[in-house]
């Protein structure tokens, strides 16, 4: 400091601010390069995390222990093949876009024409092109067709990325090193388990939920098939890949290309910046969100498979019951609440942190997320716009995770074993108690609207009031159950909401005093509560600027999200409010009423796509010009979905909507 001595008193204190300054930094980049980077990488397996337990406290608490499942795979990584090069001839989805290649449409809006010539699409399907060829005499209209020309079969097109059989691991002696320069097995002869990797889009990673709701829009085309190219085929390996990867991570929600297919793993910028526990291996898991429509949606596409063809081999065969026992036990070790019944904190099976400058990207408390009390529905982090939950009861993704274990149920009970047997049994529980949460807290008053479904409640009294955009969502509930009679009416059958106390002797878990006057209450409400007119009044509210992600505007007013902000809205909303229309849950209108509304969402994303003539994720309101992603393979299923529920259901003749001209 004697350098300070011969200073003005000014420029010395300058001098000792900005020495103070550089220290100041230097600790910082020091501890959180500490803070961020040490949790990751391999060999954490068995970190416990951000929070602190006493050793033994997990059982002192009456946490259930979290299956082995849900714990990061403690297998080296697999090796990836080289990838194969693509066909010099083919465009880019992308590229093909922007290229506009005609002919265009011959109505005002000259739509061009973006399907990939067929030598180039990812799958090619018979039933499909004859589909199309039919609906172009049922499609009047030149735009409205082009639209469901480009965008239906837009997944088959483009992201179907790779397709074959799964391999035999063999040991790891000779193998080549994987990340981290760590030995990883190597692969053998090929199985004949069938595999189906489906990207999103423009994203190219596999994401649990996309890929199944793309997949799924293709179910009236679905027929029992044992060829490995039929469509049948497809649906088959898109199960068998996401029962892998469930069994390798149920909390996550989008995973890497399999090492059979020679792709590399797509890079991932989040994963230094977040800090999942469990932590996972980057080279099987893209990214992982603890999102519960995730496992919801291979449930959903299981069911639909079944109960479409007949078939049940697969399910007994591979990886589909260790998977589905894998999703039933991390999600009941998510059913807890924040405290036990003496007040400790219980330890929670997975937790989220992250570096971000958005809000929505992070759990508060140490990723714990904001304290639950436990009424038996499923707590998730994320919802899924992969947006972090305010109050981890998502009511729609609990609705549509206890509705798949229903449907889904059936396929165990018929597989050999007890194992498969005890498997259905806690399916069908888990959803009994998901329900009975939805009778104690997810119906709460509305001052305009009456009693609603909440978004979201934290089991406390605590409820989120809006809908978001992306499925599922409160609008969508109806599309869950196959009877759209109410939403409590759906269950009855099978799974009633009222949840008898359990007994721990056999193995289950028992009910506190709380939880038993709970239940006693709920038991009178389900006695007189309306579920069909609940619906219609949340449809109402949903549909309106009362939600607070109502964007509206001349160019199209629907359900948007806090993952691109107010003022964006989402075709796919408007396409789920055209769907749910024909729904009986929805209203008892005529059926003029009904294609009035069907039309006016119809035409919102028909005018919204900015002369692509393809469905986007989003849409600025008052600018068809502002929108994002036009490779987006969901948004342009549900298109194709609602077109083929507009000929089954509307009925109006030459006045019908396929029949009109909408220039």
């Amino acid at each position: 400091m004697a350098f300070l001595l011969g200073a003005s008193p000014r420029r010395a204190r300058l001098l000792v601010l900005a020495t103070v300054l550089v220290l100041t930094t230097l600790y910082l980049v020091f501890h959180i390069k500490q803070d961020v980077g040490a949790p990751f990488g391999r060999g954490l397996a068995g970190s416990t995390g951000p929070q602190t337990t006493n050793k033994g406290a997990e059982e002192d608490l009456g946490v259930p222990k979290v299956p082995a499942a849900a714990v990061s795979n403690p297998d080296p990584v697999t090796p990836v093949p080289a990838p194969a090069a693509p066909a010099p001839t083919c465009l880019k989805f992308e590229e093909l876009q922007r290229q506009k290649p005609g002919p265009a449409s011959a109505g005002k809006r000259k739509f061009p024409l973006v399907r990939p010539p067929p030598g180039c699409r990812t799958y090619n399907l018979s039933s499909l092109e004859a589909l199309l060829v039919r609906m172009k005499t049922v499609i009047k209209d030149p735009d409205l067709y082009r639209l469901f020309e480009n965008s239906y079969p837009n997944t088959l097109d483009t992201m179907i990325k790779w397709r074959g059989f799964a391999r035999e691991q063999l040991g790891t002696e000779g193998a080549a090193a994987g990340f981290g320069g760590q030995s990883s097995p190597a692969l053998g002869p090929e199985t004949d388990e069938e595999l189906t990797y489906v990207i999103t889009g423009d994203i190219d990673a596999m994401w649990l939920r996309d890929s199944a709701s793309q997949i799924y829009s293709y179910l009236p085309l679905l027929e029992a098939d044992k060829a490995h190219d039929s469509l049948a085929g497809l649906w088959r390996g898109l199960i068998n890949l996401q029962a892998r990867y469930i069994t390798i991570s149920p909390y996550c929600h989008s995973f890497q290309p399999p090492p059979e297919s020679g792709i590399r793993p797509t890079h991932n910028g989040a994963f230094h910046q977040n800090n999942p526990q469990p932590p996972y291996d980057p080279v099987l898991v893209f990214d992982c969100k603890w999102e519960l429509d995730s496992l919801a949606s291979f449930l959903r596409v299981s069911a639909a498979y079944a109960q479409r063809t007949g078939d049940l081999s697969l399910f007994g065969k591979y990886k589909w019951k260790a998977a589905v026992r894998a999703a039933v036990d991390a999600s009941a070790a998510m059913q807890l609440g924040t405290y036990a019944d003496d007040g400790k904190v219980q330890k929670s099976a997975w937790t989220f942190t992250g570096w971000t400058n958005r809000g929505s990207e992070t759990l508060t408390n140490d990723g714990l997320g904001n304290p639950s009390r436990r009424d038996g529905m499923v707590r998730t982090a994320f919802r899924p716009s992969d947006d972090a939950t305010i109050f981890q009861f998502l009511v729609p993704a609990n609705v549509m995770f206890a509705a798949a274990l229903e449907d889904a149920a059936p396929i165990a009970d018929q597989l050999p074993g007890a194992d498969s047997k005890a498997l259905a049994a806690d399916m069908r529980s888990l959803a009994k108690e998901i329900f009975a949460g939805f009778e104690a807290d997810a119906v709460v008053p509305h001052r305009d609207f009456g009693d609603v479904i909440a978004y979201e409640v934290d089991g406390f009294g605590g409820a989120n009031l809006m809908d978001d955009a992306n499925v599922p969502s409160l609008l969508s509930i109806p599309l869950f159950f196959n009877s759209s009679a109410s939403v409590a009416g759906a269950a009855k059958s099978n799974s009633p909401f009222r949840v008898q106390p359990r007994d721990e002797k056999n193995g289950t878990r028992k009910r506190s005093k709380h939880q038993q006057q709970q239940q006693q209450q709920q038991q009178q409400k389900t006695e007189t509560r309306d579920y069909a007119q609940i619906y219609r009044n949340t449809r109402k509210f949903v549909l309106s600027d009362a939600n607070p992600y109502f964007a509206k505007g001349p160019v199209i007013s629907a359900v948007g999200g806090p993952h691109l902000g107010p003022g964006r809205a989402w075709p796919m909303a408007a396409l789920v409010a055209g769907l749910t229309a024909y729904e009986p849950l929805s209203s008892d209108r005529a059926p003029a009423e009904v294609r009035d509304e069907v039309a006016e969402q119809l035409k919102m994303v028909l005018d919204s796509t900015a002369g692509s003539g393809v469905v986007h994720e989003s849409v600025n309101s008052w600018d068809e010009h502002v929108w994002t992603r036009s490779w987006f393979g969901w948004a342009n299923g549900l298109f194709g979905e609602l077109i083929l529920r507009i000929e089954e259901q509307d009925k109006g003749g030459a006045n019908g909507l396929l029949s009109r001209s909408w220039q």
